[in-house]
């Protein structure tokens, strides 16, 4: 009995996709639009950014100074997929290690 509660629960988990981790390309900035893995697009409609990912500047004494820069276009970003797959999470950007 205790195993058929498991996999039934199990099962339910696993069609309901609660979280998704994919791969995106930014392609346009301004409105902002990300290509997932060369099968499909997000319009900023779809996307939910974070902080840390829009461009920061403070002005000191008269200049300005980039702290943080935004998404530029070939930015590759990590995502995640929201319970239903409606919305996406621009978790972070991704650099190539050097």
């Amino acid at each position: 009995m205790l195993d058929i509660i498991k996999k039934a629960s199990l099962s339910a988990v696993g069609s309901t996709n609660p979280v998704a981790v994919l791969y995106g390309t930014v392609t346009s900035v301004n409105p902002l639009e990300v290509n997932v893995d060369q099968r499909f697009s997000l319009t900023e409609d779809f996307l939910v950014i974070g902080e840390s990912m829009t461009e920061y500047k403070l002005n000191i004494d008269g200049q300005d100074v980039l702290i943080r820069k935004g998404l530029e276009i070939g930015d590759t970003v990590l995502l995640l997929r929201y319970q239903g797959g409606q919305t996406y999470l621009v978790l972070d950007r991704l650099v190539k290690p050097s």
